[in-house]
């Protein structure tokens, strides 16, 4: 069974190879890529579109949304995400449907 310690330097040991592996396979990536865009001649542009079609799949943070359903005794609503509030918690939600 290997000490504390032989562990600990079998572990650098691979930390540097995977570092080294990684290195490499990166600068042979960028080589293919340079290679590509040379072949097509590709722009920057052409790779990393600016404006609403590009961010179209990033995700919207901060966003309001409707609420989809209403306490009848205290007016409260909730949106339909995240943990239910505890008066729908359990309950048939269709009657609570704004």
């Amino acid at each position: 069974m290997s000490s504390y310690k032989e562990l600990l330097q079998q572990r650098e040991a691979l930390e540097k190879q995977i570092a080294e592996a990684r290195h490499r396979e990166t600068s042979q990536a960028v080589s293919q890529v340079r290679a590509l865009i040379a072949e097509f001649g590709l722009t920057p542009q052409d790779i990393f579109p600016a404006g609403k079609s590009a961010k179209s799949g990033a995700i919207k943070t901060g966003a309001k949304v409707a609420p989809k359903y209403r306490n009848p005794a205290t007016e409260e609503t909730w949106t339909g995400r995240g943990k239910a509030p505890k008066w729908i918690e359990g309950q048939d939600r269709a009657p609570f449907l704004i």
